[in-house]
């Protein structure tokens, strides 16, 4: 039954991003830490964004540029090995503080409360109007490079950073989605290698069916997106996914979740 909600909503989510202007990645880990404890949860996310990064990239990875890649992907590897690092290594053996709400005691656990604060920023970067206008010089790429892979280790969220810094780069549309394909590729990848010092101790590889039934329905609810609804927006639509990932967001922080 799991396996099965979460083939359908990684379905449907991959079509929803479509419509909303988030990506997989932020919709999905959510999602998955509704089954699953946060470290695994964003490293089972990693691993179905990876898998459908590689069918972007067959698709788009011919039009990156080659001199972007080198400004913003090396610091963006780099940096992605240390928020992956750091996630794996945040001391989350003791509450930092607990709660009592309707006669139940909650625990709130370092992990599960920076993730939590991530999520609800990088939702708003996606909602609010203001930081979707967000743009820096092309003389930035190196730093838009290392945060958006340090947050890429950390919490899997790499995208709005990426897509402001890589904006003023003068790149065509083609050449801009292929070269924040690529980037996004070798973030995973590294971030992935270092969640992989963790795999028999996470449960990772135990749950590699699902994530294989997982990235199927993501990629085929990509494609169908794509040629459904050619990257359209609807704002109330936006901002109901918005909403639901803050409320999310606040439930984990909380420890309810």
């Amino acid at each position: 039954m799991e396996t099965i909600l979460i083939a359908i909503v990684s379905f449907l989510v991959a079509i929803l991003t479509f419509f909303s202007g988030f990506g997989l990645g932020t919709i999905l880990t959510p999602v998955f830490m509704l089954f699953f404890p946060v470290e695994l949860a964003i490293a089972l996310t990693g691993l179905v964004h990876f898998f459908n990064n590689i069918f972007k990239i067959i698709l788009v990875g011919k039009h990156a540029n080659k001199r972007v890649l080198l400004k913003f992907g090396v610091p963006a590897v780099v940096f992605a090995f240390f928020g992956a690092w750091l996630l794996l290594h945040i001391p989350d053996a003791k509450a930092i503080f607990s709660y009592q709400f309707l006669g139940n005691t909650y625990e709130v656990y370092p992990v599960k409360f920076i993730i939590s604060i991530l999520l609800i920023f990088f939702a708003l970067m996606d909602l609010l109007p203001s930081f979707q206008r967000l743009q820096f010089s092309e003389g930035k790429l190196p730093l838009g490079g290392a945060l958006s892979g340090f947050f890429g280790g950390l919490s899997g969220h790499q995208g709005a950073l990426r897509s402001a810094f890589l904006i003023k780069a003068g790149l065509s549309k083609e050449v801009f989605i292929g070269t924040s394909v690529v980037v996004s590729t070798f973030v995973d990848f590294t971030r992935l290698g270092v969640y992989a010092t963790r795999f028999s101790k996470s449960g990772l590889i135990d749950n590699l069916p699902l994530v294989v039934i997982a990235t199927i329905s993501a990629i085929t609810g990509a494609y169908l997106g794509n040629k459904l609804l050619k990257k359209v927006t609807l704002k109330s639509l936006q901002s109901i996914v918005a909403i639901m990932l803050i409320l999310i967001s606040l439930a984990l922080g909380a420890g309810l979740i």
